[in-house]
């Protein structure tokens, strides 16, 4: 057995026993909740099936991070085959809300179309503020390529997905630190600038004490300017980093910086590409019909990016 693998497994066989914290009662961004807000001017939608189909199975609560008693699980959802490209997959909220369950129907489409798919939980603003989230997501990242050969996966093809504040959180693990080794980015109506002039409109309103991302950060932006920087993808567009997709709603505000971080990303001679579904809500992805067409265009991407 490796060495790195025997240390891990005397950690884990001597690590507290995980404690599951208590359910927040004010964490309502989840599916149903944002079905009933949404039914009445988009009343075609459906919420997305959770049902596992045939042909895909899927191992829960697995324990990819732990501090002390706190525990924080990925479910895995694969096809059959081994070697399997990954997509990891990071839930939003708001950096203070949701829940991994949130992505379980764009997990299971995508095993459908060959890919694992790992969803998330992290550590909200209310436990941790940044960058905690951030390296929560490095430390799944690094649960796969770890446990790559146990599950059938392959280590050399992880891409990181994930929607609004998880879009953001995704790009940003991906582009700085032990993020080192992913692949391929997909960022659904995430920012790419806090400090961007529509991102400040909403995420710094000196009406909102505080703000999502004030919470997230500890300040608001002129307390602290200097995370509100760092957590901005567009910061750290470099050559060599991995290529991303932006697929975006009909709100331009969750999408703050997206067209400055492209151009940024051409200049550096990195691939990137944006769809835009018109007329759409965010958190469009947890419905259908909209969880189609993002499935579409992310295996499209990702078959182009990670072959």
């Amino acid at each position: 057995m490796p060495v790195l693998s025997v240390v891990l497994a005397a950690a884990l066989a001597t690590a507290p026993a995980c404690v599951e914290p208590p359910p927040d009662p004010t964490n309502t961004y989840d599916a149903a909740h944002t079905y009933d807000k949404l039914v009445r001017t988009y009343p075609d939608i459906r919420i997305a099936s959770d049902a596992l189909p045939p042909g895909v199975s899927k191992t829960a609560d697995l324990v990819y991070a732990q501090y002390g008693t706190r525990c924080l699980k990925l479910d895995l959802y694969r096809p059959p085959g081994g070697r399997l490209p990954v997509v990891v997959l990071v839930h939003g909220g708001g950096w203070k809300a949701g829940f991994r369950a949130e992505f379980v129907p764009m997990a299971l489409r995508l095993a459908q179309h060959g890919y694992a798919a790992v969803t998330v939980s992290y550590r909200l603003s209310g436990e941790a503020r940044y960058p905690a989230a951030v390296r929560d997501v490095q430390a799944a990242v690094g649960w796969v390529r770890e446990h790559a050969a146990a599950y059938g996966l392959d280590p050399r093809r992880i891409a990181l997905a994930g929607g609004s504040a998880g879009g953001q959180i995704a790009s940003l693990a991906g582009l700085t630190g032990t993020g080192e080794g992913v692949k391929a980015i997909i960022n659904i109506d995430g920012l790419s600038d806090f400090t961007s002039e529509l991102a400040l409109q909403y995420e710094d309103d000196p009406r909102k004490n505080p703000s999502a991302a004030g919470a997230w950060f500890g300040g608001r932006y002129a307390e602290q300017p200097a995370l509100w920087r760092a957590a901005s993808p567009i910061r750290h567009v470099r050559p060599g980093m991995p290529p991303i997709l932006f697929i975006g709603s009909g709100q331009p505000r969750f999408s703050a910086g997206r067209e400055e971080m492209m151009a940024r990303m051409a200049a550096a001679g990195v691939v990137s590409d944006k769809v835009i579904l018109p007329d759409t809500p965010h958190s469009f992805w947890l419905f259908d019909p909209w969880l189609q067409t993002t499935v579409e265009a992310s295996v499209a991407f990702l078959h182009r990016n990670l072959p």
